[in-house]
């Protein structure tokens, strides 16, 4: 048994899931997994009983529990320095946590018109929806200027993987998911992504998953 437990939900719609657990597998960390599956009827239950806010993704360690994606980010990156999961460059890592906070805030039309789904292929889905191309734009923009400022050393947004990648991976998979268009640049970095073995992982087991919930099936 690990010393860390990381409780997600469905590995197909559980965008904010995928973020922590992508990012401690890029770690190297062992970690035990509890998947929750979402919208069932004891799914309140059991994720209140996880943790007290009520949403995954939830990281254990010892005698407590850190909830929140960023915070879970934060945590491992703090205890794991080696990992490099921010840039060591000052300036370069206060612009990954700028890029975080934004993710982590922003975006709403994205995410409300192309909510994360592994197992389907869309194309031009939801793209019509009321802000959704400019959430494109700025998303691209910010891949496109973290490419030529910080990514010469990998195919990462600072290069080689950091959190601001884990953060970023669901967007990847919604532009493959509902075919969004976006120049080379853009493309090269959602292929980086879905070349990660743990994004493969994830992948796989997803499509393995029996559970559909209709609210998220476009």
């Amino acid at each position: 048994m690990s010393d860390y437990t990381l409780i997600i939900g469905n590995k197909t719609y559980s965008s904010w899931s995928l973020r922590p657990w992508l990012a401690m597998r890029q770690a190297g960390l062992t970690f035990d997994e509890h998947l929750i599956p979402l919208d069932m009827l004891d799914t309140r239950a059991r994720l209140h009983a996880a943790c007290p806010a009520g949403k995954v993704p939830v990281l254990r360690h010892g005698d407590f529990s850190i909830w929140e994606s960023m915070a879970i980010l934060e945590y491992i990156a703090e205890r794991h320095p080696e990992a490099g999961l921010w840039p060591d460059d000052p300036t370069a890592r206060a612009v990954a946590r700028s890029l975080c906070a934004e993710m982590h805030a922003g975006f709403a039309a994205l995410r409300q018109a192309l909510p994360m789904n592994v197992r389907k292929s869309l194309p031009g889905k939801g793209q019509n929806a009321p802000g959704v191309l400019r959430d494109v734009a700025r998303i691209c923009a910010l891949w496109i200027d973290c490419r030529h400022r910080y990514g010469a050393d990998g195919p990462f947004l600072f290069g080689a993987f950091t959190n601001v990648d884990a953060m970023f991976a669901p967007v990847a998979s919604r532009f493959r998911t509902y075919a969004v268009p976006v120049d080379q640049t853009c493309r090269a970095y959602i292929d980086a992504i879905h070349a990660l073995p743990a994004m493969v992982d994830w992948t796989r087991e997803a499509l393995a998953e029996p559970w559909v919930i209709d609210r998220e099936e476009l």
